[in-house]
């Protein structure tokens, strides 16, 4: 009796301590990071005459600062064990590579992982869910791009994932393959007539405006679509269309526009 009133009493605890996610909207403009998965598989029951999935994971700060804007490709996937689930985990992978070390999802508002993620409201996931959020992985090659807006590439938030890692799974949470997010630039705030500073490779434009290094242009970033009220919208397919753009201007005569035109016949994946 006393027991199951303990249980009660943490059981409720926990379900007040749990938020819902907050929209990130101050994203440095110009972060990007990417995760590129390893040669050799974690699990090597999947690949048992070596090799491993292959793939990145990348990550661009929205335009307005506003989310993050994922293109995630993965192919070579083991023939058994899907539906397979990706998510960005609490810790980075050590050297030695152990998946396991990684700890749990990324849950800073504590959404847990009782019941599983609804992606009709992405607030009430954990904010490393991003397979629950946006998509399993169901074919092979896979291809997806949108952009979660709970995601953030400002350090010192809780959901920063700039320092951590992404696990592919499979179905039974079998941990296949795992990576460390790496800076390629970790973005800039340059107003205009500033001499301001850059990071990674970013550089200020004539108007103050930050320009995404190269490497996004050339690596590419498809066309990303927010739905409302702070919802995700994804697209996903086997194979890239043959090129898309990302438009936002400013909103006022102050605010420059800035026009990201991303063409995804200049993908240069090396998979």
């Amino acid at each position: 009796m006393h027991m199951s009133i303990v249980v009660s009493f943490l059981t409720a605890a926990a379900t007040a301590a749990a938020s819902s996610a907050s929209v990130v909207t101050n994203n440095p403009p110009g972060a990007v990071y990417t995760a590129t998965l390893p040669s050799a598989a974690f699990d090597t029951a999947a690949y048992p005459d070596g090799g491993n999935v292959k793939g990145s994971v990348y990550a661009v700060s929205s335009p307005d600062g506003t989310g993050v804007m994922f293109q995630v490709k993965f192919s070579g996937l083991p023939s058994e064990g899907g539906p397979f689930t990706y998510h960005i985990h609490e810790k980075p992978v050590p050297a030695n590579g152990n998946c396991t070390a990684t700890g749990a999802h990324l849950d800073p508002f504590l959404a847990g992982d009782a019941t599983s993620c609804n992606s009709s409201a992405p607030a009430t996931c954990q904010v490393g869910d991003l397979s629950g959020k946006h998509g399993k992985v169901t074919s092979d090659p896979f291809f997806a791009t949108y952009t979660d807006d709970y995601a953030s590439l400002v350090g010192g938030l809780g959901s920063f994932f700039g320092n951590l890692s992404v696990v592919l799974h499979t179905s039974d949470k079998t941990r296949i393959t795992c990576a460390n997010f790496t800076a390629v630039s970790t973005g800039i705030t340059v107003g205009a007539g500033s001499s301001g500073s850059c990071s990674g490779g970013a550089a200020p434009s004539a108007t103050g405006v930050p320009l995404l290094p190269s490497f996004v242009t050339t690596r590419g970033v498809t066309t990303t679509g927010r739905a409302s009220a702070g919802g995700n919208t994804t697209a996903t397919s086997s194979t890239p269309a043959a090129s898309s753009s990302i438009v936002t201007a400013g909103g006022s005569a102050n605010a420059p526009v800035l026009v990201l035109a991303i063409g995804l016949g200049a993908l240069a994946f090396v998979l």
